[in-house]
């Protein structure tokens, strides 16, 4: 069973989830129009993939909501959270590795793919918001806003990865980059539960975490800063915290203000 929430689970609303989702896609897509034959064999970041297969991987995540959004409710409310959701990925990792090389061997025309995925996503969100229902997903089930917003959090890093291996210019929307921010925020709320330090990710997210001695009033004594796409990279294991303290972009104050034990938060 994925581990239950500590802390009041934050609500984002299906409305902006919809139009981010909807606006992400889109700039997916258009840096995939743009590559040329040759960039698909490119290597990535990601443990073997190449351009292709990260493609691919765009193409059965945004395939995922429209498919269980056609698929009948399951009986009962929904036990998943997003902050549970987010700590439960990490055991799921070999079966979507497995499930993205054989979709990627079996799709001719990944760029089509990618095409229908996103108009029938558009399809599914044509209301301007997400359903108020449940879906069933691979670690449980969970409303159908909260599963949009795990997608969020799949087309903003990995649209990351294809700038990344390709050198293309691909958009992650503020919108969607805002969401993301804060739930990998709390979710790292959630794995170091405490007050001692403040993490900041302006203008999108503040929590505290870390367990240490209480502080009465105002702001902890250790303080972590970042900007919203470092702490993208830092809690999806794109960037050590080494690696971003030594490139000064993350900034840390205190004796606790190291959360290189916490990270990534999800993998």
């Amino acid at each position: 069973m994925p581990p239950r929430s500590r802390r009041r689970a934050r609500v984002h609303d299906p409305v902006k989830t919809a139009a981010a989702l909807r606006a992400q896609a889109d700039a997916v897509l258009t840096a995939v129009r743009g590559l040329d034959a040759g960039a698909y064999g490119l290597p990535t970041r990601l443990g073997g993939w190449t351009v292709r297969d990260l493609v691919v991987h765009f193409c059965l995540e945004t395939e995922a909501l429209p498919r269980v959004l056609g698929e009948e409710p399951p009986a009962g409310p929904a036990g998943l959270t997003l902050v549970a959701w987010a700590g439960a990925t990490g055991p799921l990792a070999a079966r979507l590795d497995e499930e993205t090389r054989a979709a990627a061997s079996a799709t001719a025309d990944p760029l089509a793919r990618l095409e229908d995925a996103v108009r029938a996503l558009h399809a599914a969100l044509a209301d301007g918001t997400v359903p108020d229902r449940t879906v069933r997903v691979m670690p449980g089930v969970m409303t159908a806003p909260d599963f949009a917003v795990t997608r969020l959090v799949e087309l903003v890093a990995h649209a990351d990865d294809l700038a990344a291996a390709t050198g293309a210019d691909v958009p992650l929307e503020r919108r969607a980059l805002a969401s993301v921010t804060r739930l990998l925020a709390d979710a790292l709320a959630e794995k170091a539960p405490g007050n001692s330090v403040e993490l900041r990710v302006p203008p999108f997210a503040a929590v505290q975490c870390v367990a240490g001695p209480r502080h009465t009033r105002g702001t902890p004594p250790n303080v972590v800063e970042t900007d919203p796409v470092t702490w993208l990279r830092l809690a999806t294991g794109r960037t050590t915290w080494d690696g971003a303290l030594d490139a000064a972009e993350v900034s840390a104050s205190g004796e606790r203000a190291d959360l290189s034990q916490y990270l990534p938060v999800l993998a």
